[in-house]
Protein backbone atom coordinates (compact mmCIF):
# COMPACT_ATOMS: atom_id res chain seq x y z
CA UNK A 1 0.00 0.00 0.00
CA UNK A 2 2.81 2.35 0.92
CA UNK A 3 4.39 1.69 -2.45
CA UNK A 4 1.22 2.73 -4.27
CA UNK A 5 1.19 6.06 -2.44
CA UNK A 6 4.57 6.97 -3.92
CA UNK A 7 3.51 6.36 -7.52
CA UNK A 8 4.15 9.50 -9.57
CA UNK A 9 1.07 11.28 -10.83
CA UNK A 10 0.62 14.06 -13.35
CA UNK A 11 -1.82 16.47 -11.72
CA UNK A 12 -2.65 20.15 -12.09
CA UNK A 13 -0.81 22.44 -9.63
CA UNK A 14 1.35 19.58 -8.43
CA UNK A 15 5.03 19.47 -9.39
CA UNK A 16 5.58 16.83 -12.06
CA UNK A 17 8.24 14.35 -10.99
CA UNK A 18 8.83 12.71 -14.37
CA UNK A 19 11.39 14.05 -16.78
CA UNK A 20 12.76 12.23 -19.81
CA UNK A 21 12.31 8.83 -18.13
CA UNK A 22 9.66 6.73 -19.94
CA UNK A 23 6.11 7.30 -18.68
CA UNK A 24 4.70 3.94 -17.44
CA UNK A 25 1.43 2.79 -19.00
CA UNK A 26 -0.30 2.93 -15.60
CA UNK A 27 0.36 6.67 -15.36
CA UNK A 28 -0.75 7.64 -18.85
CA UNK A 29 -3.91 9.65 -19.30
CA UNK A 30 -5.65 12.25 -21.42
CA UNK A 31 -6.84 12.29 -25.02
CA UNK A 32 -5.89 13.76 -28.37
CA UNK A 33 -8.17 16.74 -27.66
CA UNK A 34 -5.60 17.93 -25.12
CA UNK A 35 -3.19 18.49 -28.01
CA UNK A 36 -5.69 20.73 -29.79
CA UNK A 37 -5.82 23.12 -26.84
CA UNK A 38 -2.06 22.94 -26.29
CA UNK A 39 -1.15 23.98 -29.84
CA UNK A 40 -4.14 26.31 -30.24
CA UNK A 41 -3.40 28.20 -27.03
CA UNK A 42 0.38 28.36 -27.41
CA UNK A 43 0.07 29.85 -30.90
CA UNK A 44 -2.38 32.59 -30.00
CA UNK A 45 0.60 34.90 -30.03
CA UNK A 46 1.00 38.32 -31.62
CA UNK A 47 4.05 37.03 -33.50
CA UNK A 48 1.77 35.72 -36.25
CA UNK A 49 0.23 39.17 -36.70
CA UNK A 50 3.76 40.52 -37.20
CA UNK A 51 4.55 37.71 -39.66
CA UNK A 52 1.43 38.43 -41.71
CA UNK A 53 2.31 42.10 -41.90
CA UNK A 54 5.87 41.25 -42.98
CA UNK A 55 4.53 39.20 -45.89
CA UNK A 56 2.87 42.36 -47.21
CA UNK A 57 6.05 44.35 -46.55
CA UNK A 58 7.93 41.87 -48.76
CA UNK A 59 5.71 42.96 -51.65
CA UNK A 60 2.87 40.40 -51.60
CA UNK A 61 -0.76 41.39 -52.16
CA UNK A 62 -3.48 40.56 -49.65
CA UNK A 63 -4.42 37.27 -51.32
CA UNK A 64 -0.81 36.27 -51.99
CA UNK A 65 0.15 36.94 -48.37
CA UNK A 66 -2.93 35.08 -47.15
CA UNK A 67 -1.95 32.06 -49.24
CA UNK A 68 1.49 32.07 -47.58
CA UNK A 69 -0.16 32.28 -44.14
CA UNK A 70 -2.40 29.30 -44.90
CA UNK A 71 0.46 27.19 -46.24
CA UNK A 72 2.46 28.09 -43.15
CA UNK A 73 -0.43 26.91 -40.99
CA UNK A 74 -0.51 23.57 -42.80
CA UNK A 75 3.04 22.93 -41.57
CA UNK A 76 1.49 22.09 -38.20
CA UNK A 77 0.54 18.71 -39.66
CA UNK A 78 4.25 17.87 -39.79
CA UNK A 79 4.79 19.32 -36.30
CA UNK A 80 1.90 17.33 -34.86
CA UNK A 81 2.98 14.14 -36.63
CA UNK A 82 6.42 14.51 -35.05
CA UNK A 83 4.74 13.81 -31.72
CA UNK A 84 3.57 10.33 -32.75
CA UNK A 85 6.81 8.77 -31.55
CA UNK A 86 6.12 10.09 -28.05
CA UNK A 87 3.10 7.87 -27.55
CA UNK A 88 5.14 4.80 -28.52
CA UNK A 89 8.17 5.55 -26.33
CA UNK A 90 6.77 7.63 -23.48
CA UNK A 91 9.70 10.03 -23.66
CA UNK A 92 10.75 13.40 -25.09
CA UNK A 93 11.51 14.22 -28.72
CA UNK A 94 15.21 14.88 -28.14
CA UNK A 95 15.58 11.46 -26.52
CA UNK A 96 13.89 9.78 -29.48
CA UNK A 97 16.22 11.56 -31.92
CA UNK A 98 19.08 9.51 -30.45
CA UNK A 99 17.82 6.78 -32.77
CA UNK A 100 18.32 9.14 -35.72
CA UNK A 101 21.71 10.66 -34.94
CA UNK A 102 23.23 8.41 -32.28
CA UNK A 103 23.54 9.16 -28.58
CA UNK A 104 26.53 11.46 -29.02
CA UNK A 105 25.53 12.74 -32.45
CA UNK A 106 22.30 13.95 -30.90
CA UNK A 107 24.02 16.29 -28.43
CA UNK A 108 24.99 19.26 -30.69
CA UNK A 109 21.40 19.70 -31.86
CA UNK A 110 20.31 19.36 -28.25
CA UNK A 111 22.55 22.26 -27.25
CA UNK A 112 21.33 24.43 -30.13
CA UNK A 113 17.71 23.57 -29.42
CA UNK A 114 18.11 24.67 -25.82
CA UNK A 115 19.59 27.95 -27.07
CA UNK A 116 16.66 28.41 -29.48
CA UNK A 117 14.09 27.59 -26.78
CA UNK A 118 15.61 30.09 -24.39
CA UNK A 119 16.05 32.65 -27.17
CA UNK A 120 12.39 32.55 -28.17
CA UNK A 121 11.36 32.59 -24.51
CA UNK A 122 13.41 35.76 -24.04
CA UNK A 123 11.84 37.38 -27.11
CA UNK A 124 8.33 36.51 -25.93
CA UNK A 125 9.12 37.71 -22.42
CA UNK A 126 10.34 41.05 -23.77
CA UNK A 127 7.24 41.50 -25.95
CA UNK A 128 4.97 40.65 -23.03
CA UNK A 129 6.87 42.96 -20.68
CA UNK A 130 6.69 45.92 -23.05
CA UNK A 131 2.97 45.35 -23.60
CA UNK A 132 2.36 45.22 -19.84
CA UNK A 133 4.45 48.37 -19.37
CA UNK A 134 2.27 50.25 -21.86
CA UNK A 135 -0.81 48.78 -20.18
CA UNK A 136 0.36 50.25 -16.87
CA UNK A 137 0.76 53.64 -18.56
CA UNK A 138 -2.70 53.52 -20.11
CA UNK A 139 -4.35 52.81 -16.77
CA UNK A 140 -2.51 55.75 -15.23
CA UNK A 141 0.78 54.43 -13.80
CA UNK A 142 3.87 55.95 -15.39
CA UNK A 143 6.33 53.70 -13.62
CA UNK A 144 9.45 54.37 -15.66
CA UNK A 145 12.26 51.91 -14.97
CA UNK A 146 10.44 50.56 -11.92
CA UNK A 147 7.32 49.95 -13.99
CA UNK A 148 9.30 48.04 -16.59
CA UNK A 149 10.97 45.97 -13.87
CA UNK A 150 7.58 45.12 -12.32
CA UNK A 151 6.21 44.21 -15.75
CA UNK A 152 9.18 41.89 -16.34
CA UNK A 153 8.74 40.28 -12.93
CA UNK A 154 5.04 39.62 -13.56
CA UNK A 155 5.69 38.16 -17.02
CA UNK A 156 8.45 35.88 -15.77
CA UNK A 157 6.41 34.75 -12.76
CA UNK A 158 3.41 33.78 -14.91
CA UNK A 159 5.61 31.78 -17.26
CA UNK A 160 7.86 30.11 -14.71
CA UNK A 161 5.13 29.05 -12.28
CA UNK A 162 3.18 27.12 -14.91
CA UNK A 163 6.24 25.55 -16.56
CA UNK A 164 7.73 24.55 -13.21
CA UNK A 165 4.57 22.71 -12.11
CA UNK A 166 4.86 20.64 -15.26
CA UNK A 167 2.93 18.78 -17.90
CA UNK A 168 -0.60 18.68 -16.44
CA UNK A 169 -0.50 22.33 -15.38
CA UNK A 170 0.90 23.37 -18.76
CA UNK A 171 -2.02 21.69 -20.54
CA UNK A 172 -4.53 23.13 -18.06
CA UNK A 173 -3.15 26.66 -18.42
CA UNK A 174 -2.99 26.49 -22.22
CA UNK A 175 -6.64 25.38 -22.40
CA UNK A 176 -8.05 28.07 -20.12
CA UNK A 177 -5.87 30.83 -21.45
CA UNK A 178 -6.91 29.77 -24.95
CA UNK A 179 -10.57 30.41 -24.08
CA UNK A 180 -9.78 33.97 -23.00
CA UNK A 181 -7.27 34.76 -25.74
CA UNK A 182 -9.49 33.32 -28.51
CA UNK A 183 -12.37 35.54 -27.40
CA UNK A 184 -10.11 38.59 -27.23
CA UNK A 185 -8.39 38.00 -30.55
CA UNK A 186 -11.81 37.26 -32.09
CA UNK A 187 -12.88 40.79 -31.13
CA UNK A 188 -9.60 42.08 -32.56
CA UNK A 189 -10.44 40.45 -35.89
CA UNK A 190 -13.84 42.18 -35.90
CA UNK A 191 -12.07 45.54 -35.70
CA UNK A 192 -9.22 44.78 -38.12
CA UNK A 193 -10.82 42.81 -40.96
CA UNK A 194 -13.57 45.29 -42.02
CA UNK A 195 -12.06 47.85 -44.34
CA UNK A 196 -9.34 45.48 -45.57
CA UNK A 197 -8.29 46.44 -49.08
CA UNK A 198 -8.26 42.97 -50.62
CA UNK A 199 -8.16 44.36 -54.15
CA UNK A 200 -5.06 46.49 -53.67
CA UNK A 201 -2.17 45.33 -55.87
CA UNK A 202 1.13 44.34 -54.34
CA UNK A 203 3.33 47.30 -53.41
CA UNK A 204 5.93 45.98 -55.83
CA UNK A 205 6.45 42.78 -57.72
CA UNK A 206 7.62 40.47 -54.93
CA UNK A 207 9.64 38.22 -57.19
CA UNK A 208 11.20 35.00 -56.00
CA UNK A 209 12.97 36.87 -53.20
CA UNK A 210 9.78 38.29 -51.70
CA UNK A 211 7.96 34.97 -51.88
CA UNK A 212 10.81 33.00 -50.35
CA UNK A 213 11.34 35.50 -47.50
CA UNK A 214 7.63 35.43 -46.70
CA UNK A 215 7.68 31.64 -46.48
CA UNK A 216 10.81 31.64 -44.31
CA UNK A 217 9.22 34.11 -41.87
CA UNK A 218 5.97 32.17 -41.76
CA UNK A 219 7.54 28.72 -41.37
CA UNK A 220 10.47 29.50 -39.09
CA UNK A 221 8.24 29.52 -35.99
CA UNK A 222 6.55 26.15 -36.62
CA UNK A 223 9.90 24.58 -37.59
CA UNK A 224 11.34 25.65 -34.23
CA UNK A 225 8.75 23.37 -32.57
CA UNK A 226 10.05 20.20 -34.28
CA UNK A 227 12.30 19.13 -31.37
CA UNK A 228 9.44 19.19 -28.82
CA UNK A 229 6.07 17.63 -29.92
CA UNK A 230 6.67 14.25 -28.19
CA UNK A 231 7.19 16.17 -24.93
CA UNK A 232 3.41 16.63 -24.93
CA UNK A 233 2.27 13.26 -26.30
CA UNK A 234 4.33 11.03 -24.02
CA UNK A 235 1.60 10.87 -21.37
CA UNK A 236 -1.15 9.77 -23.78
CA UNK A 237 -2.33 6.12 -23.52
CA UNK A 238 -0.83 3.81 -26.14
CA UNK A 239 -4.33 3.11 -27.45
CA UNK A 240 -4.78 6.72 -28.56
CA UNK A 241 -5.36 6.93 -32.31
CA UNK A 242 -2.32 8.20 -34.20
CA UNK A 243 -4.63 9.86 -36.72
CA UNK A 244 -6.45 11.76 -33.99
CA UNK A 245 -3.14 12.92 -32.48
CA UNK A 246 -2.01 14.29 -35.84
CA UNK A 247 -5.30 16.01 -36.64
CA UNK A 248 -5.99 17.51 -33.24
CA UNK A 249 -2.54 19.04 -32.82
CA UNK A 250 -2.41 20.25 -36.41
CA UNK A 251 -5.88 21.78 -36.27
CA UNK A 252 -5.04 23.68 -33.10
CA UNK A 253 -1.86 25.23 -34.49
CA UNK A 254 -3.45 25.87 -37.89
CA UNK A 255 -6.49 27.77 -36.62
CA UNK A 256 -4.65 30.14 -34.31
CA UNK A 257 -1.67 30.84 -36.58
CA UNK A 258 -3.82 31.41 -39.68
CA UNK A 259 -6.38 33.61 -37.95
CA UNK A 260 -3.73 35.90 -36.48
CA UNK A 261 -1.59 35.79 -39.63
CA UNK A 262 -4.54 36.97 -41.72
CA UNK A 263 -5.17 39.70 -39.15
CA UNK A 264 -1.61 40.90 -39.73
CA UNK A 265 -2.04 40.82 -43.50
CA UNK A 266 -5.32 42.76 -43.24
CA UNK A 267 -3.84 45.34 -40.87
CA UNK A 268 -0.90 45.92 -43.23
CA UNK A 269 -3.33 46.93 -46.03
CA UNK A 270 -4.83 49.60 -43.74
CA UNK A 271 -2.00 51.14 -41.74
CA UNK A 272 1.77 51.29 -41.26
CA UNK A 273 2.82 48.11 -39.45
CA UNK A 274 6.52 48.94 -39.09
CA UNK A 275 5.79 48.98 -35.36
CA UNK A 276 3.26 46.15 -35.39
CA UNK A 277 1.86 46.70 -31.89
CA UNK A 278 1.38 50.45 -32.44
CA UNK A 279 0.01 49.86 -35.94
CA UNK A 280 -2.58 47.32 -34.81
CA UNK A 281 -3.49 49.48 -31.82
CA UNK A 282 -4.25 52.42 -34.15
CA UNK A 283 -7.06 50.38 -35.73
CA UNK A 284 -8.78 49.73 -32.40
CA UNK A 285 -11.21 51.85 -30.38
CA UNK A 286 -9.77 53.45 -27.27
CA UNK A 287 -11.71 51.26 -24.84
CA UNK A 288 -10.24 48.07 -26.38
CA UNK A 289 -6.60 49.17 -26.48
CA UNK A 290 -5.74 48.16 -22.87
CA UNK A 291 -7.40 44.79 -23.49
CA UNK A 292 -5.36 44.44 -26.69
CA UNK A 293 -2.14 44.94 -24.72
CA UNK A 294 -3.32 42.26 -22.28
CA UNK A 295 -3.81 39.94 -25.26
CA UNK A 296 -0.24 40.57 -26.41
CA UNK A 297 0.99 39.75 -22.90
CA UNK A 298 -1.17 36.60 -22.65
CA UNK A 299 -0.05 35.31 -26.04
CA UNK A 300 3.60 35.84 -25.13
CA UNK A 301 3.13 33.89 -21.90
CA UNK A 302 1.31 30.93 -23.49
CA UNK A 303 4.06 30.54 -26.06
CA UNK A 304 6.85 30.92 -23.49
CA UNK A 305 5.32 28.29 -21.24
CA UNK A 306 5.78 25.40 -23.69
CA UNK A 307 9.28 26.47 -24.77
CA UNK A 308 10.45 26.89 -21.17
CA UNK A 309 8.95 23.54 -20.15
CA UNK A 310 10.61 21.70 -23.04
CA UNK A 311 13.92 23.41 -22.26
CA UNK A 312 14.00 21.66 -18.87
CA UNK A 313 13.63 18.25 -20.56
CA UNK A 314 16.31 19.33 -23.01
CA UNK A 315 18.76 19.94 -20.18
CA UNK A 316 18.19 16.40 -18.92
CA UNK A 317 18.91 15.09 -22.43
CA UNK A 318 22.20 16.98 -22.31
CA UNK A 319 23.13 15.17 -19.12
CA UNK A 320 22.20 17.61 -16.35
CA UNK A 321 21.77 15.19 -13.40
CA UNK A 322 18.83 17.09 -11.91
CA UNK A 323 15.09 16.58 -11.83
CA UNK A 324 13.04 18.40 -14.45
CA UNK A 325 11.70 20.83 -11.84
CA UNK A 326 15.23 21.73 -10.71
CA UNK A 327 16.62 21.93 -14.23
CA UNK A 328 13.99 24.47 -15.22
CA UNK A 329 15.51 26.90 -12.72
CA UNK A 330 18.59 27.09 -14.99
CA UNK A 331 16.43 27.92 -18.01
CA UNK A 332 14.42 30.47 -16.02
CA UNK A 333 17.58 32.17 -14.72
CA UNK A 334 19.08 32.47 -18.22
CA UNK A 335 15.73 33.75 -19.55
CA UNK A 336 15.61 36.38 -16.81
CA UNK A 337 19.18 37.49 -17.51
CA UNK A 338 18.58 37.66 -21.27
CA UNK A 339 15.34 39.57 -20.79
CA UNK A 340 17.07 42.10 -18.52
CA UNK A 341 19.72 42.63 -21.20
CA UNK A 342 17.11 42.99 -23.92
CA UNK A 343 15.05 45.50 -21.95
CA UNK A 344 17.84 47.64 -20.50
CA UNK A 345 20.63 47.31 -23.10
CA UNK A 346 20.25 48.60 -26.65
CA UNK A 347 20.11 46.44 -29.78
CA UNK A 348 20.23 43.14 -27.88
CA UNK A 349 16.79 42.02 -29.11
CA UNK A 350 17.64 42.76 -32.76
CA UNK A 351 20.88 40.80 -32.51
CA UNK A 352 19.12 37.90 -30.78
CA UNK A 353 16.40 37.70 -33.44
CA UNK A 354 19.02 37.74 -36.20
CA UNK A 355 20.88 34.91 -34.50
CA UNK A 356 17.73 32.84 -33.98
CA UNK A 357 16.68 33.29 -37.61
CA UNK A 358 20.09 32.01 -38.71
CA UNK A 359 19.65 28.77 -36.73
CA UNK A 360 17.03 27.57 -39.20
CA UNK A 361 20.10 26.46 -41.19
CA UNK A 362 20.37 23.72 -38.56
CA UNK A 363 16.78 23.02 -37.60
CA UNK A 364 15.19 22.73 -41.02
CA UNK A 365 17.63 19.92 -41.99
CA UNK A 366 17.38 18.39 -38.49
CA UNK A 367 13.62 18.18 -38.85
CA UNK A 368 13.89 16.61 -42.30
CA UNK A 369 16.15 13.81 -41.02
CA UNK A 370 14.07 13.21 -37.89
CA UNK A 371 10.78 12.97 -39.81
CA UNK A 372 12.34 10.72 -42.46
CA UNK A 373 13.65 8.39 -39.75
CA UNK A 374 10.27 8.36 -38.02
CA UNK A 375 8.53 7.39 -41.27
CA UNK A 376 11.04 4.63 -42.01
CA UNK A 377 10.57 3.20 -38.52
CA UNK A 378 6.78 3.76 -38.58
CA UNK A 379 7.15 5.44 -35.17
CA UNK A 380 8.39 2.20 -33.56
CA UNK A 381 11.51 2.50 -31.41
CA UNK A 382 13.28 0.36 -28.84
CA UNK A 383 12.35 2.51 -25.84
CA UNK A 384 14.91 0.84 -23.56
CA UNK A 385 17.74 1.37 -26.04
CA UNK A 386 16.99 5.10 -26.16
CA UNK A 387 18.13 5.33 -22.54
CA UNK A 388 20.83 2.62 -22.58
CA UNK A 389 23.77 4.73 -23.79
CA UNK A 390 26.71 2.73 -25.14
CA UNK A 391 24.96 -0.55 -24.26
CA UNK A 392 21.98 0.18 -26.52
CA UNK A 393 21.21 -0.31 -30.19
CA UNK A 394 21.38 3.42 -30.88
CA UNK A 395 25.04 3.83 -29.98
CA UNK A 396 26.00 2.95 -33.59
CA UNK A 397 29.67 3.90 -34.22
CA UNK A 398 31.17 5.47 -31.10
CA UNK A 399 27.83 7.14 -30.38
CA UNK A 400 27.26 8.54 -33.88
CA UNK A 401 24.88 7.36 -36.61
CA UNK A 402 26.85 7.98 -39.84
CA UNK A 403 23.76 8.15 -42.07
CA UNK A 404 21.98 10.61 -39.81
CA UNK A 405 25.00 12.87 -39.44
CA UNK A 406 25.77 12.75 -43.18
CA UNK A 407 22.17 13.63 -44.11
CA UNK A 408 22.11 16.46 -41.57
CA UNK A 409 25.35 17.94 -42.91
CA UNK A 410 24.08 17.69 -46.50
CA UNK A 411 20.92 19.59 -45.61
CA UNK A 412 22.86 22.17 -43.62
CA UNK A 413 25.24 22.75 -46.53
CA UNK A 414 22.32 23.36 -48.89
CA UNK A 415 20.61 25.65 -46.36
CA UNK A 416 23.80 27.66 -45.75
CA UNK A 417 24.40 28.10 -49.49
CA UNK A 418 20.87 29.44 -50.05
CA UNK A 419 20.29 31.40 -46.82
CA UNK A 420 19.59 35.14 -46.94
CA UNK A 421 19.71 36.62 -43.44
CA UNK A 422 21.19 39.67 -41.76
CA UNK A 423 24.13 37.68 -40.41
CA UNK A 424 24.83 35.45 -43.41
CA UNK A 425 24.07 35.49 -47.12
CA UNK A 426 24.80 32.28 -49.00
CA UNK A 427 26.73 32.40 -52.29
CA UNK A 428 23.79 30.95 -54.24
CA UNK A 429 21.30 33.64 -53.18
CA UNK A 430 22.35 36.14 -55.86
CA UNK A 431 22.35 33.59 -58.73
CA UNK A 432 18.88 32.51 -57.58
CA UNK A 433 17.54 36.04 -57.90
CA UNK A 434 17.63 36.76 -54.18
CA UNK A 435 15.62 33.68 -53.22
CA UNK A 436 16.07 32.25 -49.73
CA UNK A 437 15.69 28.47 -50.01
CA UNK A 438 16.85 27.65 -46.47
CA UNK A 439 13.71 25.65 -45.70
CA UNK A 440 14.40 23.26 -48.56
CA UNK A 441 17.36 22.05 -46.52
CA UNK A 442 14.80 19.84 -44.75
CA UNK A 443 13.87 18.20 -48.05
CA UNK A 444 17.51 17.69 -49.01
CA UNK A 445 18.40 16.14 -45.65
CA UNK A 446 15.30 13.95 -45.55
CA UNK A 447 15.86 12.55 -49.04
CA UNK A 448 19.55 12.00 -48.32
CA UNK A 449 18.70 10.05 -45.17
CA UNK A 450 16.11 7.97 -47.02
CA UNK A 451 18.64 7.14 -49.77
CA UNK A 452 21.27 6.09 -47.22
CA UNK A 453 19.06 4.05 -44.89
CA UNK A 454 15.90 2.88 -46.67
CA UNK A 455 17.10 -0.75 -46.63
CA UNK A 456 18.81 -0.62 -43.25
CA UNK A 457 16.46 1.20 -40.90
CA UNK A 458 13.42 -0.84 -39.91
CA UNK A 459 10.66 -0.43 -37.35
CA UNK A 460 11.50 -1.95 -33.98
CA UNK A 461 9.27 -4.92 -33.23
CA UNK A 462 8.99 -5.56 -29.47
CA UNK A 463 9.19 -9.10 -28.21
CA UNK A 464 5.90 -10.80 -27.47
Amino acid sequence: MGQQETVDVDEVFRVETHGIDPIPDAERHGSAKDLFWLWFGSNLTFTYVINGALAVAFGLSFWQATAVVVIGGLSFFAISAAGLSGIRTGTATLVISRATFGVRGNLPAGVLNWVVSIGYTIVNTVVGTLALEVFFAEIGWQGGTAGRAVALLVTLALTFAVAMWGHATVQFAERWMAYVLAAGFGILLLFVLPGTDTAAPAAAAPGLSGWSLAFVVMLAGPFSYLPMPADYTRYLPRTTSLKSITWMGALGGFLSSVALGVAGVAAATRTDMTDAVAGAESLLPGWFQPLFLALVLGGSVTNSIITLYSSSLNLQVLGIPWSRARAIVISAAVTAAGSLAALFLTDFTTSLLSFLSLLIIVFAPWGGVFLADMLLRRCHYDADALHAGSAGAYWYRSGYHPAGITALLAGMAFAALTCDSELWTGPLVAPLGGADLTLLGSVVSGLTYWALTRRRVAAYVPAA
